[in-house]
């Protein structure tokens, strides 16, 4: 039997490592307590569906509910690790049974009693893997179960369990054992099976399983089986876990410590001769690199459990720590730790590996000294002051940084050790004495002060409204939507009060979460601090404030075209320019001179005239110019107007003459007789009904010239025919057919075309 399943815990005293979980649950128990279900989470193999089993045996207990059960009554004796289990109690693994068929059929089974237990048990692994319909199928006897039935769920993601199940249980989350936890479990089942095992090889095996019990037991179950008669030995755990060899991880640090490149790309060779993954060597590199770190910290480090390495290697790893700085060993974690991703998948590991190696031998990034002046990176093997190197040529090297540091420094010497210049005699009493020491020239400089003028707050935010929206919008996209309607009223104090006609909105933007978004952007362009508070209403009279002033927009007409003076010309009566479109001057009152009649081409209609044309007549008297605001103005003319020349005004064009009330009467009777006698000469139907009317003319749309009747001489209608049946007959005929027995006719519907065109169009068939 495999370690994991012969070990496993039979009751919550022999859990090991979750005492957050069996405590509280040995409590419940003892106090009789009781929940109808419970979700146990955590990472895989840390205990989860066995402490469910226990929970279910101290349920059943004869003794129980009790926290230790007996062990010797049926039901412990069943549910015991190894036992054959009991009706009762039922597993089931979500992740094969988890559609709703398979929920409703454990919903459909729950409902019945216990056989011989207390309570009826369901223990559910990988809750997590039941579909949502089967949730759902599962949600109501969750809700409210029979007194008899309690359920389990074990799951290692418990965010994906749908919440209405989640809300329902008492929840225990389960963890990873810590390494001094998981050494003494696997100590005390060394013991157990009488196995010696090497104290290096616990180390590798908890690194190994990662804090899982169950990945743990089953890696020192696989190393003990492959064990020769000497036990479990460094040696053999080794290559079967795929650990880097710990002389390897020596060499690569004491290359580092020392600079020793040679040394260092030499090791790398040795790791790809020996077989080793690459990125699990950089893996163990840089756990080293951290144990170092803590050792280098925290000097008692393995007495306290910090470190979790064998305690013979204690006095190694010190002196490792303190052939390092501080510095030196985060800078070599730090750049592992950014490389380690780029070994997964590479197509050359050893490349990037020895890459990652020349990147460990560059200097540490420089370090601000106390005196303000950047200290020189030493190279990972040294740290010691910068000195000088000696050239080829016999001249003294000094690094850039360093020799800014030493003229920095002697300036420095020079400024303190400079002598004082004696002190100016001042020429009239009023001077005051000047300070001694080095004066620095310097031009005067005259400053005038700036005067900022004062800026209204309120002006500033309704002014760049839109980008304070946007603002807002960019930090609480929800504070910004609710702004879309928000008016800026005034300033009261320091508080800006804003408007909005909804007032559920007005509150919620009053609310701290929307309200400090607001306040802070509108301080940030009002450029002071200010709070804000949104009333009721966009009106500012009401809310106290004076209104908004509204811009006044002026109608600006085309902007007058300037054009050359026009050459004088010989005083004789000129035509005028056309005036249609220019804007009359308003106000004028003196009348511009008679002027002659202009062009009547384009000028609008007199309203009530008649649009025919006439004749113009002499006028004896002068008339006034017509109008001229809203003529179109000369193409590249002045817009100055002119007066006119005098021109003759035409005579009013005479009124056609209107037809009197008896006069259209008279034609109306007139047009009807006409139409009546029309249709009377009309053909008629067959059966006597005659065509439908022509449309009556309009008399008022028929010009007047044609609205005098023409005569016409009365025809008299034709009788029927005599031959032609009456619509009685027809009838008749009609009711005498439909009481006679009909006859089918079979024909299809291309037989009876072809006789209709036979008979119709006389055609022949083909």
């Amino acid at each position: 039997m495999a370690l994991y399943r012969k070990y496993r815990p039979a009751s919550f005293a022999e859990v090991v490592g979750q005492e957050q979980v069996t405590r509280p649950l040995s409590v419940a128990l003892d106090s009789g307590r009781i929940n109808h279900a419970y979700l146990f989470s955590g990472p895989r193999g840390c205990g989860k569906t066995s402490s469910a089993r226990i929970l279910a045996r101290s349920l059943n207990c004869i003794e129980g509910p009790t926290s230790n059960p007996c062990g010797v009554c049926p039901s412990c004796v069943s549910l015991a690790p190894g036992g054959p289990g009991n009706l009762d109690v039922t597993e089931l693994d979500a992740a094969s049974h988890r559609g709703v068929d398979d929920m409703r059929e454990l919903r459909d089974s729950a409902i019945f009693a216990p056989a011989e237990s207390r309570y009826r048990v369901f223990i559910i692994d990988e809750a997590h893997m039941i579909t949502r319909e089967g949730s759902n199928a599962l949600l109501k006897i969750v809700e409210e179960p029979p007194e008899h039935l309690i359920f389990i769920f074990a799951t290692t993601e418990p965010e994906k369990v749908i919440g209405t199940i989640r809300s329902r249980t008492h929840h225990y989350p389960f963890r990873l054992l810590t390494p001094q936890a998981m050494r003494g479990l696997l100590q005390r089942t060394v013991e157990s099976e009488g196995v010696p095992v090497d104290d290096s090889v616990y180390p590798l095996v908890i690194r190994a399983g990662g804090g899982s019990p169950r990945d743990s037991l089953s890696i020192l179950d696989q190393l003990i089986a492959g064990s020769g008669p000497d036990g479990l030995t460094y040696d053999i755990a080794l290559p079967l876990l795929g650990v880097t060899d710990l002389s390897l991880i020596d060499a690569t640090v004491d290359a580092l410590a020392a600079g020793d490149r040679a040394a260092l790309f030499t090791t790398v060779d040795d790791v790809i001769e020996a077989g080793h993954d690459p990125r699990r060597f950089v893996e163990d590199l840089l756990e080293r690199l951290r144990d170092l770190m803590i050792l280098q910290a925290v000097p008692e480090a393995f007495n306290l459990g910090l470190v979790d390495a064998p305690t013979d290697r204690a006095p190694i790893l010190a002196e490792q720590a303190g052939s390092f700085t501080a510095g030196q060993l985060a800078h070599l974690a730090a750049t592992v730790n950014d490389r380690i991703a780029d070994m997964r998948g590479a197509t050359s590991p050893r490349l990037l590996l020895e890459i990652l190696c020349a990147h460990l031998l560059l200097p540490v990034a420089p370090v601000q000294g106390a005196g303000g002046v950047a200290a020189a990176a030493a190279p990972a093997a040294q740290v010691a002051p910068p000195q000088p190197t000696p050239a080829p040529s016999g001249k003294v090297f000094e690094r850039p940084s360093v020799r800014r540091a030493r003229e920095a420094a002697e300036a420095a010497k020079a400024a303190e050790a400079a002598p004082a210049a004696p002190a100016a005699e001042p020429t009239k009493a009023s001077e005051p004495v000047k300070p001694t020491g080095p004066v620095t020239p310097v031009a005067p400089v005259e400053e005038k002060p700036v005067v900022e003028k004062p800026v209204d707050p309120v002006e500033v935010v309704r002014a760049s409204w839109a980008t304070v929206r946007e603002e807002v919008s960019r930090r609480n996209k929800v504070a910004g939507i609710m702004l879309a309607e928000a008016r800026v009223l005034g300033l009261r104090e320091d508080t800006l009060v804003l408007g909005h006609n909804t007032g559920a909105l007005a509150e919620r933007l009053n609310a701290e979460s929307n309200n400090t978004v607001v306040a802070k952007v509108v301080s940030e362009h009002a450029r002071r601090e200010l709070k804000v508070q949104c009333v009721i209403g966009t009106d500012p009279t009401a809310a106290g404030f004076s209104p908004t002033p509204a811009k006044q927009e002026t109608w600006k007409p085309h902007p007058p075209v300037a054009q050359p003076e026009p050459a004088e010309a010989p005083e004789e009566p000129e035509s005028p320019a056309p005036t249609w479109g220019r804007p009359r001057d308003v106000g004028d009152a003196t009348p511009p001179p008679p002027a002659a009649p202009a062009s009547t081409w384009g000028k609008p209609r007199d309203l009530g005239g008649d649009s025919t044309s006439q004749t113009p007549a002499p006028q004896p008297a002068p008339a006034a110019p017509a109008p001229t605001w809203g003529r179109p103005r000369d193409l590249g003319g002045d817009s100055t107007p002119q007066p006119p020349t005098p021109t003759p005004t035409p005579a009013p064009e005479p009124e056609p003459e209107k037809p009197s009330w008896q006069q259209i009467a008279e034609r109306g009777r007139a047009n009807a007789a006409r139409q009546a006698a029309e249709r009377a000469a009309r053909p008629a139907f067959d059966d006597g009904v005659p065509l439908p009317p022509e449309p009556m003319d309009d008399p008022e749309m028929v010009p007047p010239e044609d609205h005098t009747p023409v005569p016409q001489s009365p025809q008299p209608p034709q009788p029927p025919r005599q031959d032609a049946p009456s619509r009685r007959e027809e009838e008749d005929e009609m009711v005498e057919a439909a009481q006679e027995p009909g006859t089918y006719d079979r024909r299809d519907a291309t037989t009876i075309a072809v006789e209709l065109l036979e008979q119709e169009l006389g055609a022949r068939r083909l």
